[in-house]
């Protein structure tokens, strides 16, 4: 580094007009004219060209440039120059540098690769301006999310990924051996949430959860994130307000700070823009005419929406659509049921543009008897539920909270078709590597 250089980063040249600065990245492309090479060099913040000239810097420097391919990594130091034909807006004049590894022949070439090539060097790919602008918008939901929770007085709390039993349904388990007895991968911190408010009023957990579905379709992975509020004396209408509030936050939090990513990805930012309260409501039964009635649907009334069913409800409005009061038989058997029993007092987030469900929430059910009785209709091990009636037993109060699925809305923002893209190393039925 050239002494009085400032070291900074390429979202941060535009701080640095006229002056010397050195950044350090790799080569995402170099082109070569005589005299000149313009080098595209990304820094994990963003991509800049910097422009190096044979009688501005040393002959070594020029020709190790010059030979220097694909994600090679390097430091340049240089004048930033305000440039408007540059990516950015800014491009370094440079002055010195030095190459620390020159590479050939990486696998990753601007021509067309496959998805299964591509996903075998995930550890790669990831330095694609694509796939970086996706990861980027990632951490900013991420960010949004926890600034979210942390103003209005939620405790974050790590629910356990080990667990005893199930809490969504036996058949999508992953199975573990615990020093000789059988444990699973978590399916949701949902239960341990629950146990947490009555302790802390206002929780969220957020985390790692597992599913063993044999899914291969563009909107299930193996393993995702979940962000999981919990609320002591809430009902569904206040994780209704909730969820609203929430998803509004991060959207707006986007597009505040993640344009460039979004331009990067081509993602129409007015569609974004619409996703402001109030999001549109309706039951199942209301849902279900509207289904009934359209020829692309094969929706069974009494049966839970599949991904054609949500595809067709989301499409019907520019932001998300609440839809309320499943039947109860369709519903996990922590949901409290409305005053006849027919439906879960419950609800379940659609968002736009044939996402399908990004939020599953529900009052949950405080009465220790009917809590008892639907964990012995249903065959769980009491054994293994015996903490969670404690909570109902102890000071039960009227409780609610929801979950939400990071990759989904991930995949929504960034206008993304596939989940796969949206987990920096995805896990899938067919995958486990790298």
């Amino acid at each position: 580094m050239t002494a009085g250089s400032t070291v900074t980063t390429v979202e941060r040249l535009g701080e640095h007009v006229g002056q010397t600065v050195t950044l350090r990245g790799w080569i995402y492309n170099r082109t070569s004219k005589g005299k000149l090479h313009f080098v595209r060099l990304r820094d994990g913040t963003g991509i800049a060209q910097c422009v190096v000239f044979k009688g501005g810097v040393s002959e070594e420097l020029f020709e190790a440039v010059g030979a220097a391919g694909q994600e090679s990594s390097l430091v340049l130091t240089g004048e930033v120059k305000a440039d408007a034909r540059a990516p950015g807006g800014f491009e370094l004049g440079v002055s010195d540098g030095r190459v620390l590894q020159a590479v050939q022949d990486y696998p990753i070439t601007p021509k067309e690769h496959g998805t299964d090539f591509l996903l075998s060097r995930r550890h790669l790919w990831l330095r694609s301006k694509r796939q970086w602008a996706i990861l980027r918008i990632r951490d900013a939901i991420i960010t949004a999310i926890r600034g979210f929770f942390d103003e209005r007085g939620f405790v974050c709390i790590d629910s356990p990924i080990f667990t005893p039993a199930a809490c969504e349904g036996t058949s999508t388990l992953f199975e573990v051996d615990y020093f000789g007895d059988t444990a699973f991968l978590t399916q949701s911190g949902q239960l341990y949430a629950e146990a947490s408010a009555m302790a802390f009023g206002k929780v969220y957990t957020f985390g790692p959860t597992f599913r063993a579905e044999k899914s291969k379709t563009r909107r299930h992975l193996t393993e995702f994130w979940m962000i999981e509020p919990e609320m002591a004396f809430a009902d569904l209408a206040d994780v209704m307000d909730l969820a609203e509030d929430m998803i509004c936050h991060i959207v707006q939090q986007v597009l505040e700070r993640r344009k460039p990513e979004l331009e990067v990805l081509e993602r129409d930012s007015s569609k974004l823009e619409c996703i402001q309260k109030p999001f549109p409501r309706m039951t199942y039964a209301a849902a279900g005419e509207i289904l009934a009635a359209h020829p692309d649907s094969k929706f069974v009334a009494g049966e839970d929406f599949g991904a054609p069913d949500e595809t067709i409800l989301s499409e019907l409005h520019d932001r998300p659509v609440m839809i309320t009061n499943y039947p109860a038989e369709v519903k996990s058997f922590y949901m409290k049921r409305s005053e006849d029993g027919a439906t879960a007092l419950c609800v379940d987030m659609i968002a736009p543009e044939g996402v399908g469900e990004i939020i599953g929430g529900s009052q949950r059910e405080d009465d220790y008897e009917t809590l008892l009785a639907r964990i012995e209709a249903q065959d769980l091990p009491r054994e293994h539920f015996e903490w969670y009636l404690d909570l109902r037993r102890y000071g039960s109060v009227p409780h609610a909270g929801y979950g939400l699925g990071l990759e989904r809305t991930v995949g929504w923002i960034c206008g993304v078709e596939h989940v796969r893209e949206t987990s920096p190393f995805p896990r899938m039925m067919t995958r486990i590597e790298p």
